[in-house]
């Protein structure tokens, strides 16, 4: 139904910053979608970053990433962003976007419908 799309990754020095971007497209009106970032290294499972609620008045962020991290949404351009500061190496993984919550918990990736392709971000030391 609706196609996510992840931009935005790169390689950064460590305590450096980045902005993912995740545009939507089709499906139903994008304000209707919760959308929630996850993100997996190599050879562990994909895990919980944050997620957004449908206006953008509600967020909700992994501890790992709290006070670091900020998710928002922009819905007339239809597009969540994850602004990422004081990265750290572990922060290494491939980014994805997700929307459409439909089972519980939300922080699950179990959770979740539909997934962008992933944006690859690489911090060093």
């Amino acid at each position: 139904q609706v196609q996510l799309v992840e931009s935005g990754g790169g390689l950064v020095q460590a305590g450096g910053s980045l902005r993912l971007s995740c545009a939507a497209s089709g499906g139903r009106t994008f304000s209707t979608y919760t959308v929630a970032w996850f993100r997996q290294a190599p050879g562990k499972e994909r895990e919980f970053v944050a997620y957004i609620s449908r206006s953008g008045s509600g967020t909700y962020y992994a501890d790992s990433v709290k006070g670091r991290f900020t998710i928002s949404r922009d819905n007339a351009r239809n597009t969540v962003y994850l602004q990422m500061n004081s990265l750290k190496p572990e922060d290494t993984a491939v980014y994805y976007c997700a929307a459409d919550p439909t089972r519980y918990p939300i922080t699950s990736v179990r959770a979740y419908d539909y997934w962008g392709q992933g944006t690859q971000v690489t911090v060093s030391s």
